[in-house]
Protein backbone atom coordinates (compact mmCIF):
# COMPACT_ATOMS: atom_id res chain seq x y z
CA UNK A 1 0.00 0.00 0.00
CA UNK A 2 2.71 2.54 0.97
CA UNK A 3 4.54 1.66 -2.05
CA UNK A 4 2.07 2.16 -4.41
CA UNK A 5 0.90 5.53 -2.37
CA UNK A 6 5.14 6.61 -3.20
CA UNK A 7 5.21 5.69 -6.92
CA UNK A 8 1.74 8.06 -7.26
CA UNK A 9 3.58 10.54 -5.70
CA UNK A 10 6.55 10.46 -7.73
CA UNK A 11 4.34 10.34 -10.98
CA UNK A 12 2.75 13.43 -9.23
CA UNK A 13 6.10 14.89 -8.46
CA UNK A 14 4.34 15.82 -5.03
CA UNK A 15 8.24 15.35 -3.29
CA UNK A 16 6.76 16.79 0.27
CA UNK A 17 4.11 13.74 0.04
CA UNK A 18 7.23 11.43 -1.08
CA UNK A 19 9.77 12.84 1.79
CA UNK A 20 6.40 12.01 4.41
CA UNK A 21 6.45 8.89 3.15
CA UNK A 22 10.06 7.72 3.23
CA UNK A 23 10.41 9.10 6.73
CA UNK A 24 7.26 6.49 7.62
CA UNK A 25 9.00 3.77 5.54
CA UNK A 26 12.55 4.55 8.07
CA UNK A 27 10.55 4.62 11.07
CA UNK A 28 8.72 1.74 10.42
CA UNK A 29 11.97 -0.45 9.20
CA UNK A 30 13.21 1.24 13.17
CA UNK A 31 10.13 -0.03 15.01
CA UNK A 32 10.49 -3.39 13.69
CA UNK A 33 14.14 -3.65 14.46
CA UNK A 34 13.91 -2.49 17.91
CA UNK A 35 10.78 -4.48 18.33
CA UNK A 36 12.74 -7.28 16.77
CA UNK A 37 15.57 -6.68 18.91
CA UNK A 38 13.40 -6.21 22.66
CA UNK A 39 11.88 -10.09 21.61
CA UNK A 40 15.14 -11.51 21.45
CA UNK A 41 16.31 -9.69 24.67
CA UNK A 42 13.31 -11.41 26.23
CA UNK A 43 14.09 -14.57 24.69
CA UNK A 44 17.89 -14.64 25.95
CA UNK A 45 16.75 -13.56 29.10
CA UNK A 46 14.11 -16.85 29.99
CA UNK A 47 16.85 -18.94 28.28
CA UNK A 48 19.70 -17.39 30.75
CA UNK A 49 16.77 -17.80 33.68
CA UNK A 50 16.61 -21.56 32.73
CA UNK A 51 19.80 -22.06 32.39
CA UNK A 52 20.85 -20.73 35.97
CA UNK A 53 18.11 -22.98 37.17
CA UNK A 54 18.96 -26.58 35.86
CA UNK A 55 22.75 -25.00 36.08
CA UNK A 56 22.47 -24.09 40.08
CA UNK A 57 20.40 -28.08 39.82
CA UNK A 58 23.27 -29.80 38.64
CA UNK A 59 25.73 -28.33 40.61
CA UNK A 60 24.18 -28.81 43.74
CA UNK A 61 24.06 -32.23 43.33
CA UNK A 62 27.70 -32.24 42.00
CA UNK A 63 28.68 -30.86 45.55
CA UNK A 64 27.00 -33.29 47.54
CA UNK A 65 27.81 -36.22 45.08
CA UNK A 66 31.76 -34.48 45.63
CA UNK A 67 31.50 -33.83 49.62
CA UNK A 68 30.32 -37.33 49.67
CA UNK A 69 33.11 -38.76 47.45
CA UNK A 70 36.08 -36.81 49.57
CA UNK A 71 34.55 -38.08 53.21
CA UNK A 72 34.87 -41.39 51.39
CA UNK A 73 38.63 -40.96 50.35
CA UNK A 74 38.99 -39.78 54.03
CA UNK A 75 37.61 -43.12 55.44
CA UNK A 76 39.97 -45.22 52.75
CA UNK A 77 42.89 -42.72 54.21
CA UNK A 78 42.05 -43.76 57.38
CA UNK A 79 42.30 -47.09 56.99
CA UNK A 80 45.37 -47.01 54.83
CA UNK A 81 46.88 -45.29 58.59
CA UNK A 82 45.40 -47.92 60.87
CA UNK A 83 46.62 -50.93 58.27
CA UNK A 84 50.07 -49.35 58.55
CA UNK A 85 49.63 -49.82 62.56
CA UNK A 86 48.08 -52.96 62.56
CA UNK A 87 51.24 -54.28 60.20
CA UNK A 88 53.61 -52.23 62.82
CA UNK A 89 52.30 -54.81 65.74
CA UNK A 90 52.82 -58.21 65.61
CA UNK A 91 49.77 -58.62 68.28
CA UNK A 92 47.62 -57.17 66.51
CA UNK A 93 44.39 -58.39 65.92
CA UNK A 94 43.97 -60.37 62.74
CA UNK A 95 40.49 -59.73 61.80
CA UNK A 96 40.88 -55.34 61.98
CA UNK A 97 44.11 -56.05 59.91
CA UNK A 98 42.18 -58.07 57.00
CA UNK A 99 39.53 -55.28 57.03
CA UNK A 100 41.51 -52.57 57.35
CA UNK A 101 44.14 -53.97 54.60
CA UNK A 102 40.95 -54.15 52.34
CA UNK A 103 39.25 -51.49 53.24
CA UNK A 104 42.44 -49.21 52.61
CA UNK A 105 42.32 -50.80 48.75
CA UNK A 106 38.71 -49.39 48.28
CA UNK A 107 38.30 -47.17 45.54
CA UNK A 108 34.36 -45.25 44.49
CA UNK A 109 33.59 -42.57 41.49
CA UNK A 110 30.56 -40.50 41.18
CA UNK A 111 30.14 -39.49 37.54
CA UNK A 112 29.23 -35.46 37.89
CA UNK A 113 25.97 -34.28 36.07
CA UNK A 114 26.90 -31.83 33.59
CA UNK A 115 24.15 -32.08 30.61
CA UNK A 116 23.78 -28.28 31.33
CA UNK A 117 26.94 -26.81 31.07
CA UNK A 118 27.33 -28.71 27.60
CA UNK A 119 23.97 -28.01 26.21
CA UNK A 120 25.77 -23.98 27.28
CA UNK A 121 28.86 -24.65 25.79
CA UNK A 122 27.60 -26.15 22.32
CA UNK A 123 24.99 -23.56 22.11
CA UNK A 124 27.48 -20.72 22.46
CA UNK A 125 25.18 -18.96 25.19
CA UNK A 126 27.99 -18.48 27.57
CA UNK A 127 26.92 -15.17 27.74
CA UNK A 128 23.93 -15.12 28.90
CA UNK A 129 25.33 -15.96 32.57
CA UNK A 130 27.34 -13.94 34.63
CA UNK A 131 31.05 -14.43 33.88
CA UNK A 132 32.08 -15.59 37.86
CA UNK A 133 29.88 -18.62 37.23
CA UNK A 134 30.86 -19.15 33.42
CA UNK A 135 34.79 -19.18 34.55
CA UNK A 136 33.91 -21.30 38.10
CA UNK A 137 31.75 -23.87 35.75
CA UNK A 138 34.50 -23.81 33.02
CA UNK A 139 37.10 -24.44 35.27
CA UNK A 140 35.26 -27.16 37.67
CA UNK A 141 33.57 -29.17 34.13
CA UNK A 142 37.18 -28.82 32.40
CA UNK A 143 38.99 -32.29 34.38
CA UNK A 144 36.94 -34.69 35.63
CA UNK A 145 39.20 -35.18 39.12
CA UNK A 146 37.08 -38.05 40.46
CA UNK A 147 37.54 -40.11 37.14
CA UNK A 148 41.51 -39.71 37.21
CA UNK A 149 41.47 -40.13 41.18
CA UNK A 150 39.68 -43.33 39.75
CA UNK A 151 42.16 -43.96 37.46
CA UNK A 152 45.24 -43.56 39.35
CA UNK A 153 43.67 -46.03 42.54
CA UNK A 154 42.37 -48.69 40.13
CA UNK A 155 45.62 -49.31 39.01
CA UNK A 156 46.89 -49.29 42.35
CA UNK A 157 49.83 -52.00 43.19
CA UNK A 158 48.48 -52.08 47.12
CA UNK A 159 44.68 -52.76 45.96
CA UNK A 160 46.58 -55.23 43.40
CA UNK A 161 48.55 -57.08 45.71
CA UNK A 162 46.47 -57.17 48.77
CA UNK A 163 43.02 -58.47 46.98
CA UNK A 164 45.64 -60.92 45.53
CA UNK A 165 46.44 -62.40 49.02
CA UNK A 166 43.17 -61.98 50.44
CA UNK A 167 41.01 -65.63 49.51
CA UNK A 168 38.02 -65.72 47.20
CA UNK A 169 36.12 -66.35 50.03
CA UNK A 170 37.29 -63.93 52.16
CA UNK A 171 36.79 -61.29 49.92
CA UNK A 172 32.92 -62.43 49.44
CA UNK A 173 32.48 -62.26 53.18
CA UNK A 174 34.51 -58.76 53.56
CA UNK A 175 31.95 -57.73 50.44
CA UNK A 176 29.27 -58.80 52.64
CA UNK A 177 29.89 -57.61 56.05
CA UNK A 178 32.50 -54.89 56.02
CA UNK A 179 32.72 -53.40 53.35
CA UNK A 180 30.78 -50.50 51.24
CA UNK A 181 27.16 -48.96 51.89
CA UNK A 182 24.82 -48.44 49.02
CA UNK A 183 21.33 -46.58 48.11
CA UNK A 184 19.30 -47.26 45.91
CA UNK A 185 20.92 -46.53 43.05
CA UNK A 186 23.67 -48.56 43.73
CA UNK A 187 25.82 -45.60 44.63
CA UNK A 188 28.54 -46.10 47.67
CA UNK A 189 28.00 -43.73 50.40
CA UNK A 190 30.35 -44.99 52.90
CA UNK A 191 31.46 -48.14 54.83
CA UNK A 192 29.47 -50.26 56.69
CA UNK A 193 29.91 -48.43 60.72
CA UNK A 194 30.08 -52.70 61.88
CA UNK A 195 31.72 -55.69 60.56
CA UNK A 196 30.46 -59.43 60.08
CA UNK A 197 32.60 -61.73 59.13
CA UNK A 198 30.60 -65.05 58.83
CA UNK A 199 33.71 -66.87 57.98
CA UNK A 200 36.09 -69.55 59.42
CA UNK A 201 38.70 -67.69 61.75
CA UNK A 202 41.51 -70.16 61.00
CA UNK A 203 41.10 -67.78 57.16
CA UNK A 204 41.36 -65.16 58.49
CA UNK A 205 44.82 -65.70 60.76
CA UNK A 206 46.24 -67.12 58.00
CA UNK A 207 45.67 -64.01 55.83
CA UNK A 208 46.52 -62.01 58.35
CA UNK A 209 49.58 -63.77 58.33
CA UNK A 210 49.92 -63.56 54.67
CA UNK A 211 49.81 -59.89 54.80
CA UNK A 212 52.71 -59.52 57.52
CA UNK A 213 54.73 -61.98 55.95
CA UNK A 214 54.85 -60.02 52.44
CA UNK A 215 57.57 -56.98 51.82
CA UNK A 216 55.93 -56.05 49.69
CA UNK A 217 52.14 -55.07 51.57
CA UNK A 218 53.82 -52.27 53.77
CA UNK A 219 56.21 -50.79 50.98
CA UNK A 220 52.89 -49.88 47.87
CA UNK A 221 51.04 -49.02 51.51
CA UNK A 222 53.26 -46.12 52.14
CA UNK A 223 52.19 -44.76 48.31
CA UNK A 224 48.77 -45.80 48.61
CA UNK A 225 48.76 -43.35 51.40
CA UNK A 226 50.03 -40.76 49.04
CA UNK A 227 47.75 -41.38 46.14
CA UNK A 228 44.25 -41.73 48.37
CA UNK A 229 45.65 -38.50 50.19
CA UNK A 230 45.80 -36.74 46.86
CA UNK A 231 42.11 -37.87 46.12
CA UNK A 232 40.70 -36.81 48.82
CA UNK A 233 42.70 -33.58 48.23
CA UNK A 234 41.52 -33.12 44.33
CA UNK A 235 37.54 -33.48 45.00
CA UNK A 236 37.76 -31.33 47.86
CA UNK A 237 39.42 -28.81 46.05
CA UNK A 238 35.97 -29.22 43.17
CA UNK A 239 33.71 -28.97 45.48
CA UNK A 240 35.17 -25.26 46.75
CA UNK A 241 35.32 -24.76 42.97
CA UNK A 242 31.35 -25.50 42.53
CA UNK A 243 30.85 -23.69 46.14
CA UNK A 244 32.35 -20.40 44.54
CA UNK A 245 30.11 -21.16 41.65
CA UNK A 246 27.07 -21.42 43.54
CA UNK A 247 27.96 -18.49 45.48
CA UNK A 248 28.09 -16.38 42.36
CA UNK A 249 24.63 -17.95 41.26
CA UNK A 250 22.84 -16.59 43.96
CA UNK A 251 23.68 -13.16 43.07
CA UNK A 252 22.82 -13.91 39.35
CA UNK A 253 21.48 -11.34 37.03
CA UNK A 254 21.60 -12.45 33.19
CA UNK A 255 23.17 -9.45 30.80
CA UNK A 256 19.78 -9.11 29.25
CA UNK A 257 17.39 -8.52 32.54
CA UNK A 258 20.52 -5.88 33.62
CA UNK A 259 20.18 -3.93 30.55
CA UNK A 260 16.50 -3.13 30.88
Amino acid sequence: MILRRMIAHVKEQNWTAIGIDFVIVVIGVFVGIQVSNWNAALVDAQRGRTYVERLKADLEQNRDAQRSLADYFGAVLASVERTDALLADAKSDPQELVVEAYRASEINYRAPARATWDEIVSSGDTGLIQRAVADSAASYFAVDTARLSLEVLTASLYRHRVRTLIPLALQKALRAGCSDVRNQTQQITGFMPGCKLEIDAGLIAATAAALRADPAVQAELRYQYSDVYSAKANISGDVAEIERALAALAALQTPAEAGR
